[in-house]
């Protein structure tokens, strides 16, 4: 009976995910979709005095203070450009709801863990420790961003000191 059950466990274990496809400049990144809360257009944020370039400022959502992290500045990017195209992810992690300004949203893909490699130590604009992983869909690759430890490090702390 046991067997049983540990290969059910390894079977779900072993199961497909969902991945919110954005782009930050030239590159795809994706987030386990059961992090999105909402996207939303980019809209004008309060800025908070003596907050690092990448947190943006924070906003109103619903009665609830959310502070704006630009992921393209905080990843880096050369060129940070607001346009139509801009979008805020608002995604939930450790009780706490955090927006992502990111270049634009394409779409929600399906991953199998086969499509899914370790990431490597170098050659990406972020830290490896954000990633977990490059996915690979036909011509395409993601970078795989662990949301979760991207918004529980050390600086995010900030983040948090931020919205109180």
């Amino acid at each position: 009976m046991n067997q049983t059950n540990d290969a059910a466990l390894a079977a779900a274990e072993a199961h497909n995910r969902e991945f919110l496809v954005f782009s930050l400049g030239e590159e795809e990144y994706a987030i386990d979709i059961l992090k999105v809360q909402e996207i939303r257009g980019y809209e004008n944020v309060t800025r908070i005095a003596n907050a690092p370039d990448f947190i943006k400022g924070v906003t109103n959502l619903r009665g609830v203070i959310v502070p704006i992290v630009d992921l393209r500045i905080k990843f880096h990017l050369d060129k940070v450009e607001y346009g139509g195209q801009t979008v805020v992810i608002v995604v939930n992690v450790e009780d706490r709801v955090v927006g992502i300004v990111v270049d634009g949203v394409s779409d929600v893909m399906t991953l199998s863990p086969d499509q899914i490699k370790p990431a490597p130590e170098f050659g990406v604009t972020l830290s490896s420790d954000f990633l977990s992983g490059l996915g690979s869909l036909d011509d395409r690759m993601l970078v795989i961003v662990d949301i979760d430890k991207l918004l529980t490090s050390d600086e995010m702390e900030l983040v948090e000191s931020v919205a109180e």
